[in-house]
């Protein structure tokens, strides 16, 4: 029974591969997308999808890459009409794969535009848009269709001129004032004169920009252009009330939200008509994914008979063989089915459990690291400042050892707070001339006071054939040495803890330097020495003693690591603990001092600038006063957004420092506002947040620079000298 009823199925598959609808023509399909655009055209978009997707359904089966980009794009444009963006770029990058593999520059061109509108204006991601507006005006020119290319320069200025940038937005301004009245249309005239009156505003041509926007205003009444000219009064009204003309701006404000209603009015009526076309959108990307499947299955349906043939005989008589296995097999497969179902269930949610635990794991890290670095910032300012203010204490072991850990522990908290990226490899190490012997001195005298908690000495010694001056990263190094010394410290009492270092062997310019740490502490037992270096873990810990976090040995580990070294451990419960290593170290005169020659210097002394620091923590307006007003610059300080505002329609400064985490207003929303009222002050912000978290956002708002804190003074003044020697330009 079974036997013929897999005849019976068999043979319906071979007649269903026949039944396939016949493969249209070029023409055929070329003439549904058209038909799909003419409905996209009249605001008929339901029948516009349908038709597109079936005109796409025969592309696919004809494997005409143009027709299928074609396809997609009409697709594309319809969700775009229906102002479902993100649907429109998955269409748009669709058709973008298959055109990219042919020659079609004009389909090219309007997608790429496509995509730079909605990345422009409705994204409000204006890099990403403008990099494609510009690769579609490279489309443009390879067709040479001046219109074209018109109309996406004019988007280019647009977008240029919504950041500010009037500068880099002129050039294509140009272009078209120069060519609009011969290749343009009436459609764009409205919206560039809007453009030609805001570049004239900045300009301070005052009677070209109110000639350009009144001629607009008045082309846009005439016209059709309602948009363009609702955005002329807007721009109309800014421009007016930043030269004064307050009640006139005023008057332009409620004529743009005046058309602006009206447009968003009629918009709503548009979507009302639409509500039975929502109904199967959320589908509507899964069917033409399907279409693609059906690709390869139409092309399999669509082999010759006596291929199939063939197959059906192999599998008649492979069945014969397996009809048996089959059904002993059935009831334990229905087992290892339900096996499989309940562990794939517990895999899910551990997945989900992992994935939870990550994103809380990144929360916390990015919490935790700005709130430890601003404080991080008042201490080593403050710390700055001491030494400045008090010349008699240069020389106090007990402040350059407080100078000396408040740079290691930023190097820790860094460190420990961005483990990962340690494991990643992401950490890179510097190269710097260090002199051994002082760095190792500075150590030990910044642990003096670890080793009289317990009654131990430090002993250190260098050996004397170890050169004088060394190239590599002496923080990386300094943290490795501290965490072990320190930990050597905290496991002994009333005993002795042993630096030693000795040069091993030289390779060519490279000195491979050996590290001990001896101490006669309690020592490690056998069974605990493999668990050590990872993170977390602590041994030999009674209750309160031995205080610690458990990840300084893992931080020294994967530090060696990036070193190419390792470390090798003696040790013996009661005796005493040996930690050794072995770092190769560059020593070359003549680049030392290449080095040393190219190390930043005070840049700000022969400047007299006016500084403007918005700054909410009281510490931190202290600490970057003192420093600004070390070099002879003239300081305002304020605590919030508001203040700011204020004191800028009053006063010109020559640069902004912007903290960003503040009340009231955050430092994103200051810096937009100051970009909106015209103000073209280089802003910098001056933050604790990791600058790859917020470049995105800075750019937006319209800031120039970012300064992590805490920060070298010579990082803030190398900053300062760049901005104040060139023309204004993005992060």
């Amino acid at each position: 029974m079974r036997f013929l009823l897999f005849l019976t199925t068999l043979s319906l598959l071979s007649v269903n591969c026949y039944s396939v609808t016949a493969a249209r023509s070029n023409k055929e399909i070329a003439d549904l997308s058209k038909q799909a655009t003419f409905y996209y055209s009249n605001s008929n978009f339901e029948k516009s999808l349908v038709t597109a997707r079936l005109a796409l359904r025969h592309a696919i089966v004809l494997k005409d890459d143009d027709l299928i980009a074609k396809c997609y794009k009409i697709i594309g444009a319809n969700f775009e009409k229906l102002s479902q963006f993100d649907k429109a770029i998955f269409f748009y990058n669709k058709g973008l794969s298959y055109v990219n593999m042919t020659g079609n520059d004009t389909i090219k061109y309007g997608i790429n535009n496509n995509l730079g509108n909605i990345y422009c204006f409705e994204k409000k991601q204006y890099k990403k848009g403008i990099n494609y507006y510009k690769t579609s005006l490279k489309n443009c020119y390879k067709i040479a269709d001046t219109s074209k290319i018109l109309l996406t320069k004019l988007n280019i200025v647009w977008a240029f001129f919504d950041l500010g940038f009037y500068d880099d937005g002129f050039p294509y301004l140009k272009f078209i004032n120069a060519y609009h009245k011969k290749f343009g249309d009436e459609s764009t005239i409205v919206a560039l004169n809007m453009l030609n009156g805001m570049y004239c505003g900045f300009k301070k041509d005052n009677k070209s920009a109110t000639a350009f926007f009144l001629k607009g205003i008045k082309l846009g009444n005439e016209g059709n252009e309602k948009l363009d000219l609702s955005y002329t009064h807007q721009e109309f009204s800014k421009y007016l009330f930043k030269n004064g003309s307050y009640k006139k701006a005023y008057e332009n404000l409620v004529l743009y939200d005046k058309f602006t209603i009206d447009l968003f009015n009629k918009k709503m009526d548009e979507k009302a008509k639409l509500a039975g076309i929502n109904l199967e959108l959320e589908e509507y990307k899964r069917e033409v994914e399907k279409i693609e499947i059906e690709k390869e299955l139409q092309s399999q349906n669509l082999r010759k008979s006596k291929i199939i043939v063939l197959l059906f005989i192999i599998v008649l008589s492979v069945l014969l063989l397996l009809i048996y296995t089959l059904f002993k097999n059935n009831n334990f497969k229905k087992k290892i089915n339900t096996e499989l179902s309940f562990t794939n269930d517990k895999l899910i949610l551990a997945k989900n459990n992992a994935e939870e635990a990550s994103l809380l794991k990144s929360q916390f890290v990015s919490t935790i690291t700005h709130e430890l670095r601003t404080p991080l910032y008042g201490v080593i300012g403050i710390t700055n400042m001491l030494l400045d203010e008090h010349q008699e204490l240069a020389d106090s072991p007990h402040l350059k050892s407080l100078k000396f850990s408040a740079r290691y522990l930023l190097s820790l908290v860094n460190d420990v707070l961005q483990i990962n990226k340690i494991e990643e490899n992401r950490v890179v190490l510097e190269n710097l001339t260090f002199n051994i012997s002082d760095e190792l001195n500075m150590i030990k005298n910044s642990l003096l006071f670890l080793a009289k908690n317990n009654n131990n000495t430090i002993v250190l010694k260098i050996g004397s054939t170890i050169p004088e001056n060394l190239i590599g990263d002496k923080l990386r190094l300094s943290q490795i040495l501290i965490n072990l010394v320190g930990n050597a410290l905290k496991f002994t009492t009333n005993g002795e803890v042993l630096i030693e270092v000795n040069l091993l062997k030289i390779t060519n310019k490279f000195h491979f330097i050996e590290f001990k740490i001896k101490d006669n502490g309690v020592g490690i037992a056998m069974e605990d020495q493999d668990k050590i270096f990872e993170k977390f873990v602590q041994v030999g810990r009674k209750e309160d003693d031995y205080q610690g976090t458990g990840l300084g040995l893992s931080i020294v580990k994967r530090l060696l690591k990036l070193f190419g070294s390792d470390i090798s451990l003696e040790s013996t419960v009661g005796v005493g603990t040996e930690f050794a290593f072995t770092i190769a170290f560059e020593s070359d005169t003549n680049k030392s001092n290449e080095i040393i020659n190219n190390i930043q210097v005070d840049l700000s002394l022969n400047k007299l600038l006016k500084v403007l620091v918005v700054e909410d923590n009281r510490i931190n307006q202290i600490v970057t006063e003192k420093i600004l007003k070390k070099n002879n610059y003239t300081c305002s300080i304020v605590d919030d957004g508001f203040q700011a505002l204020k004191l800028l329609e009053d006063e010109d400064f020559d640069i902004i420092f912007m903290d960003i985490n503040m009340p009231l207003m955050n430092g994103f929303e200051t810096s937009k506002r100051i970009r909106n009222i015209g103000i073209k002050t280089p802003i910098v912000a001056l933050t604790a947040f990791d600058k790859e978290e917020i470049t995105e956002e800075a750019l937006s708002a319209g800031i120039n620079d970012i300064i992590v804190k805490p920060f070298d003074s010579n990082t803030l003044f190398k900053c300062i000298d760049n901005l104040s020697s060139k023309k204004l330009k993005p992060i």
